[in-house]
């Protein structure tokens, strides 16, 4: 009996997923558990494992697709197994139509993840089309259709775009007549040398626009850029905001780092400020349990332990890795496990529990030279730390005009949970633990 390979849902927040690779081709024999695909989510890329054995008969969903959780993105059967009801037309096992296999690569708008079709095989096959660099030209992906419309492959096409060779006066030398790179190399070579770039004039323009057939260009969103604009939505609308900022005096706090970090020189760890500053988060928190809260609905929930959520920037969005109980470890503990979490964020490989749960989290883009910022709640959480640059600036003490490292900490709040004097003393306790580190202590 088939087995119906469905979009599951791998983390608690994904909605859809989108096909990254699939692992395994159509033709190939799976076994129950054994990974067929590489699952984009709003978070992470996770594994999907087939369900069934069998030979993976049909493939749905082309990479760069994605699907809604549940639908069914491909069949896993027997070699004799009736699965015409799935769609398709043809069998894996089968000779398939060159246009249609090529039209279903067409739809993914991402031309180094498309779908190809192997002659002889039939079936779609995952394949780069960078492949075609190694000679192999009947692997590259076919733009043609029944519509009539040129057979490029697409590193052809980009590669005629760059040298400026119209496709349209090139006779294809791949299969069915389709244009591949060394056509285009070809074409290019033989273009008369007018067709270079004109020098520039003796009195150019000062602005020039850049060249492009496009005006615009349109990007097709990630599952993450997804997830967060929904996210968003949610937060700054219906979650009615307050803000509060320290200027907090970081003398003892950068006094203190540098003490720790020679004694942990021997053993290669390094605290940053943002370590620090999550260290002092996590006591505060423990100690004002109205700022470690979610939203409900009905309810208020305290926590009684602090899993703190640090913004990561990753090439899709953002992404919040947590420090389980963060109030219980030490500063190298922390700043250990940050720097590897962050890692694997930005390689996507986090565990659904590695981003889910936070009771209270912190972004930091003192890094970038940011002295002021404020940011958005991630609900059900009831609170967001926003931590600027570390700066030397003249400040007044006891009427003196002194320079001192200082650091500004802005506190989102939902006030439907925290109201702006349990804010204010939460702040309160954290400016005292970063400028007397001692009174983390206390």
């Amino acid at each position: 009996m088939a087995t119906k390979v469905h979009m599951e849902a791998l983390s608690p927040t994904m909605e859809e997923g989108q096909i990254v690779k699939w692992l395994k081709s159509e033709g190939d024999e799976v076994s129950n558990g054994e990974i067929l695909a590489e699952i984009e989510t709003d978070k992470a890329t996770m594994e999907l494992v087939a369900r069934g054995d069998g030979i993976l008969r049909r493939i749905l969903l082309p990479e760069g697709k994605a699907a809604p959780i549940g639908e069914v993105i491909a069949v896993i059967a027997s070699a004799d197994e009736d699965i015409s009801a799935f769609g398709g037309g043809g069998d894996a096992s089968g000779e398939q139509a060159d246009g249609a296999g090529e039209d279903r690569s067409e739809e993914t708008g991402d031309e180094s993840k498309k779908a190809a079709v192997e002659p002889g095989k039939g079936g779609a096959r995952s394949e780069k089309a960078g492949d075609e660099e190694s000679g192999d030209d009947s692997r590259a992906a076919d733009s043609s259709s029944s519509g009539g419309r040129l057979k490029a492959s697409p590193v052809a096409r980009r590669l005629a775009a760059d040298e400026g060779v119209d496709l349209s006066a090139i006779r294809g030398s791949g299969p069915g007549g389709r244009i591949v790179k060394r056509d285009v190399e070809e074409a290019a070579k033989a273009a008369p040398a007018a067709s270079a770039v004109p020098s520039a004039p003796a009195f150019a323009p000062r602005f020039t626009a850049p060249e492009s057939q496009e005006d615009y260009r349109d990007l097709p969103l990630s599952q993450m850029r997804k997830a967060i604009a929904k996210r968003l939505v949610e937060s700054i609308g219906p979650v009615p905001h307050f803000f509060l900022t320290i200027d907090v005096d970081m003398t003892r706090a950068v006094q203190a780092r540098t003490k720790v970090n020679a004694l942990l020189e021997a053993e290669k760890v390094k605290i940053s400020f943002n370590d620090v500053v999550l260290k002092a988060t996590a006591i505060a928190l423990r100690r004002h349990p109205e700022c470690n809260a979610h939203w409900g609905g009905d309810h208020v929930r305290q926590f009684h332990r602090v899993h703190l959520g640090v913004a990561v920037a990753i090439e899709d969005g953002l992404i919040t890795p947590i420090i389980r109980d963060a109030h219980l470890k030490g500063l190298a503990e922390i700043a250990l496990e940050v720097r590897e979490l962050a890692g694997r964020a930005r390689q996507k490989k986090l565990k659904p529990e590695e981003y889910t749960g936070a009771t209270c989290s912190v972004s930091n883009l003192g890094m970038f030279g940011i002295e002021h910022f404020t940011a958005v709640i991630n609900p059900p959480e009831a609170a967001i730390l926003a931590v600027g640059a570390l700066e030397e600036r003249a400040v007044v003490v006891e009427g003196e005009v002194r320079v001192q490292p200082r650091m500004k900490i802005t506190m989102s709040c939902d006030h439907r949970v925290i109201d702006g004097a349990q804010a204010a003393a939460f702040l309160k306790t954290l400016r005292a633990i970063l400028e007397e580190p001692l009174a983390a202590l206390a």
